[in-house]
């Protein structure tokens, strides 16, 4: 487990010091654990600034009218909460200071107490020195007619709140002594203590907002002068935790494994054994929210770990684990003892195994053994019914035999459910494809596991049945969807459908629907307008827009044509389109016109992974012909002068938002989220579309297909305008449209329904359409042209059922 060279150069560095670790023992044994983090100069940083931004503002005498209404909305609330208020406003006083100081002695924590009061003391003359500079704020107008307002005296608002940075300093240097739990709660208590000074009426919010980061730059000065306890974990530190253990270390070597410090080390008993120490700093096992709805909202039962309280319960736990998976069989380190430095992190002690971990670039190292090793103990485990719920491929060691090890039950759980260990199955699956591909991986699987074993895993084989870690090793959708088709087709069982209600995005749409009716409701003003338009439109042009809709599911079809290798029939293909204009918008995002395209192209026998990529193709096709359009539409509408009421704004806040602007889209594109989100499907999809453009016909059928069907959709809005008498440009129509429809539908909602009406009511009135006229021609041309199709797209959709074309 460790190399060799890395330890020789660590041995030279450190010896000195554990030669001296006896001497260590005379010392106060906390200080072993005191250090300091180069992460709180950031914290510094960031805190100066704020600070410094809020004084600059500060001096303004005129009070920004928002902070006025925060402070008149603080005092709206019930009377009969001041004595609450008081309490909270006591504790970032020289009472508060006194009495956090004297708990902290009473518990025996010396040194938390002298910080107590030095932090506090400390953020205190920070804001008394602040205020000379700052001065008094003005109190305004507003909240002298107020009656309910709680004011000042004659001079002013104070600036900073000094009883906000009190609490907010000790909550910042009482952190590193209290676990997650109790710090949330001291940082809640900073915070209403900030809240109190408002209600109070001795501070405006800009007041209160920087004495907390004044708190916590005065509380961060203390740690990186004075230090504090768990912020590293000496060998000295290591040795003396060993010794009362009763483990006898000789020797303690760190393992440099990143610039933060060592996390791991390696020690020689006087037994002669060789032991690694993990270090275990942080709570892994800590679900957020964000976890928590991805699982309440998976299309099946995915089995969550129970909570763990502390780093010490953490590392108790995995050396619980770790000793069942060895009785049963599991070929794993043993665990030698857990154990605590003073006032630091937990130590977990097991067995050194000389070998080296899998990594994702030796793939081709590996060999069949190697693989078949995994899988047997995957399938011990799985016997034993415990789940280690972190099989990447760091976590298999390979001995000097030759032999697979299984390392860091982390997350692991004894006495697991069937589906539990069929999830850890699933997630070992996608490991491996990470590390030997697709093919290699279902082959080695189906030589150890029974197809029984492997059917269960099918289900778990989707992004919301695996957590981060297991799911960000592969790049994208795609290599998951050919991992669950290769292995059903191996096993030769069948592919499970996932089908899930609710999705996170579909909460999201529907916030995004309510903004979009609100801003399309205020153009309902003239209702009585738009209805008497209805009753005068010409009946023709509503019959030409309903062509038109029908016309632009022929489109669609031809461009699907185009995106596809293998040739494909065109009735049925646009039978299918026809559809799909009932599965795709009524679903969120147009999954069902995904859906519906797939199975029919399952059906004449092309695999899952080609009618994927083929609707994707047709997908990026549709885009790249919309943003052309737009771009191209819009620089022309803005040379021909048919906008009008709109003015761009310039100067240099404009200039200084596009630099902000440029900024932050290459850090996110530049980040792992970007790179995985944007710039990897981007390529993928340019490369997918290169080769088409080397087929002339092809690329006639995909582009061309997916720019008629932009048009004649764009065509059915220009019908119903002109049904209602409104001569507008066709080609101003057209941009407004595809504008609109490609804006509109980023939202998931089912037909982009509220977002695509009002952008498309917005272009209109921007190129000079009256406002009942732009309302009733959206709404007429929305439900002729892309609602009514759903209506013979249900009686296809059960034809081709019953017929099994889909």
């Amino acid at each position: 487990m460790v190399d060799r060279a890395t330890r020789d150069e660590s041995e030279a560095a450190v010896k000195g010091n554990n030669e001296s670790s006896a001497a260590a023992s005379g010392r106060r044994r906390i200080s072993l654990s005191i250090g300091r983090r180069p992460g709180d100069l950031i914290s510094l940083a960031t805190a100066a600034a704020v600070v410094t931004l809020c004084a600059l503002v500060a001096r303004n005498p005129a009070v920004n009218p928002v902070e006025v209404v925060i402070y008149q909305q603080f005092g709206k609330i019930p009377a009969a909460s001041l004595w609450v208020w008081r309490v909270l406003a006591g504790i970032g006083s020289w009472i508060g200071i006194a009495a956090a100081s004297a708990l902290a002695l009473y518990f025996k924590r010396i040194r938390l107490g002298v910080y107590l009061a030095t932090a506090g003391t400390l953020a205190w003359g920070s804001a008394r020195i602040l205020h000379r500079f700052i001065g008094y704020r003005p109190v305004p107008a507003e909240l002298f007619a107020d009656p309910a307002s709680r004011l000042p005296g004659a001079a002013g608002f104070d600036f900073p709140s000094s009883t906000a940075a009190v609490a907010a300093a000790m909550a910042t240097v009482a952190a590193p002594y209290l676990t997650v739990k109790f710090r949330n709660l001291a940082w809640a208590v900073a915070i209403l203590v900030a809240a109190a000074d408002v209600y109070l009426g001795g501070q405006l919010p800009l007041g209160a907002f920087a004495g907390v980061f004044l708190g916590w730059g005065a509380g961060t000065i203390i740690h990186l002068v004075l230090g504090a306890p768990g912020r590293r974990t000496s060998a000295e530190a290591v040795h003396h935790a060993l010794g009362v253990a009763g483990v006898n270390p000789i020797r303690v070597l760190p393992i440099k494994k990143n610039t933060r410090g060592p996390l791991q080390f390696t020690v020689d008993t006087s037994t002669g054994d060789r032991l690694r120490v993990e270090i275990v700093r942080r709570l892994h096992r800590r679900a957020g929210a964000w976890y928590r709805l991805r699982r309440l909202l998976a299309s099946l039962d995915v089995e969550d770990d129970p909570p763990l309280s502390t780093t010490y319960h953490e590392a108790e736990h995995e050396a619980f684990v770790t000793l069942f998976a060895d009785r049963a069989g599991v070929r794993t380190p043993s665990v030698v003892s857990v154990c605590e430095t003073e006032h630091g992190s937990p130590l977990l002690v097991r067995r050194e195994v000389e070998g080296r971990r899998l990594t994702k670039g030796d793939s081709a190292e590996i060999g069949e053994p190697v693989l078949d090793g995994i899988w047997q103990q995957v399938a011990i485990l799985s016997a034993a019914r415990i789940a280690h719920h972190d099989l990447r491929p760091e976590n298999f060691l390979v001995d000097t035999a030759g032999d697979v090890w299984l390392l860091d039950f982390t997350f692991g759980r004894v006495s697991a459910a069937p589906a539990r260990c069929a999830q850890d199955l699933a997630e070992a699956l996608v490991s491996l494809t990470a590390l030997v591909g697709v093919e290699r991986t279902v082959r080695s699987a189906r030589r150890t596991l029974s197809p029984d074993r492997l059917e269960a895993a099918l289900p778990y084989l989707q992004p919301l049945a695996l957590p981060r870690r297991i799911r960000t090793q592969i790049d994208g959708r795609y290599v998951l969807t050919d991992l669950r088709e290769t292995l059903a087709d191996t096993i030769d069982r069948p592919i499970p459908t996932f089908r899930s209600p609710v999705r996170p995005r579909t909460i999201i749409g529907l916030l995004l629907f309510g903004a979009a009716v609100y801003v399309l409701l205020p153009q309902l003003s003239g209702l009585h307008e738009v209805v008497g338009s209805l009753r005068d439109a010409h009946w023709g042009w509503l019959i030409a827009s309903v062509v038109t809709g029908l016309l632009a599911i022929v489109m669609s079809s031809v461009s699907i044509l185009g995106s596809s290798v293998t040739p494909l029939p065109f009735w049925r293909t646009t039978a299918v389109q026809l559809a799909a204009a009932f599965t795709g918008r009524t679903t969120p995002g147009g999954v069902g016109f995904f859906g519906i395209n797939i199975a029919f192209m399952e059906r004449l026998g092309i695999r899952r992974a080609h009618a994927v990529g083929v609707t994707l193709l047709n997908l990026a096709a549709t885009g790249a012909v919309s943003a052309l359009w737009c771009v191209i539409g819009v620089f022309a509408l803005g040379g021909s002068g048919v906008l009008r009421g709109v003015s761009i704004p310039h100067g240099w806040p404009v200039l200084a938002g596009a630099a902000g602007a440029l900024v932050i889209a290459g850090v996110v594109v530049g980040s792992p989220l970007g790179r995985r989100r944007l710039v990897r499907p981007s390529l993928a999809m340019a490369r997918d579309l290169l080769p088409v453009l080397r087929d002339p016909i092809r690329a006639l059928e995909l582009f061309g297909g997916a720019g008629g069907y932009l048009l004649f959709s764009g065509l059915g809005l220009a019908t119903s305008l002109a049904a209602f008498g409104v001569r507008v440009p066709v080609a101003a129509v057209l941009v407004v449209f595809v504008v609109a429809q490609s804006l509109g539908h980023l939202a998931p909602i089912p037909g982009g329904l509220g977002a695509v009406e009002s952008l498309m009511v917005a272009g209109l009135s921007a190129v000079g359409v009256p406002p009942a006229a732009s309302v009733a021609a959206v709404l007429t041309s929305r439900l002729l042209t892309y609602w009514l199709p759903v209506l013979p797209g249900i009686a296809t959709f059960r034809y081709l059922q019953h017929h099994g074309t889909i």
